[in-house]
């Protein structure tokens, strides 16, 4: 079996995080929507007031991915939650585990900051993604092509691996 280890990312890693949105980017076919930067990445998420938080998943010692987050707050449940801005895995890492382990390293972190809802949205046409969501328990809201893990769900994932 091959080890995949999440960890949080350092500023050392600002060059591999700007590769991964622009990887990401590339598959989405919106490389030219994007403007981030290295001094831009390095104030927005490693500056004074962090904007949202990044996780690098490593294959077997080499990084194959990454998650960016950030903390969102329910006023309905009166309770904080995870929005995951952006997922992306390394053509080569795929269907390896990488994806599924990112989402449920997030479905834990959720439960341990008191949270109550993981959610995020999708590209319309991005089928795979969609699939892949909908198999770990996911389900798009009808006025909003986002995702939620609630509840036993959100519990069932945080367990699985």
């Amino acid at each position: 079996m091959r080890n995949i280890h999440i960890a949080s990312a350092t500023e050392s890693q600002v060059p591999l995080i700007l590769y991964f949105i622009r990887q990401l980017a590339e598959y989405e076919k919106l490389l030219h929507k994007v403007e981030a930067d290295e001094a831009r990445i390095r104030e927005s998420l490693f500056g004074p007031k962090p904007a949202a938080e990044v996780l690098i998943a490593y294959l077997d010692g080499e990084a194959a991915g990454f998650a960016i987050f950030f903390a969102t707050y329910s006023t309905f449940l009166g309770k904080p939650g995870i929005y995951l801005e952006d997922l992306f895995v390394e053509p080569k890492f795929r269907g390896q585990g990488v994806g599924k382990a990112l989402l449920v390293y997030l479905a834990k972190l959720t439960l341990e900051r008191g949270g109550a809802r993981f959610e995020w949205s999708v590209l319309n046409w991005n089928e795979p993604s969609i699939q892949f969501y909908q198999r770990l328990g996911a389900e798009p809201l009808a006025q909003w092509t986002m995702y939620r893990v609630i509840g036993e769900k959100l519990e069932k994932l945080a367990q699985t691996l």
